[in-house]
């Protein structure tokens, strides 16, 4: 997983599956970025094969965080057809800035 800081946002580009095993992974790079003072988040999907539910809920936890802040987390470069489909499905679309 990359992090790249710029000056305004930072972007985080996990890679493979994002899951039970490693979304703990995810929420500390998140989390850090945060603490960092940083309010707006993109999420590089480019490289993401899948993604189960507890990486839903770290994603979902880290905007509500971002949106107190007057921040705001954005997913791009979904290419994972799977993924879209999913995120359309639960409506992640309407909580989330998602940009394919």
């Amino acid at each position: 997983m990359r992090v790249e800081r710029l000056k305004n946002n930072a972007i985080i580009k996990p890679e493979g599956r994002i899951d039970i095993r490693n979304s703990q992974e995810l929420k500390k790079k998140m989390l850090q970025i945060y603490d960092e003072g940083y309010k707006y988040v993109i999420i590089d999907f480019s490289e993401v094969e899948s993604i189960d539910s507890s990486g839903l809920g770290k994603l979902l936890l880290f905007q509500k965080k971002l949106k107190e802040r007057d921040g705001e987390l954005k997913i791009t470069k979904i290419n994972n057809d799977y993924i879209k489909k999913m995120f359309k499905m639960i409506h992640l679309d309407k909580v989330i800035n998602i940009e394919e």
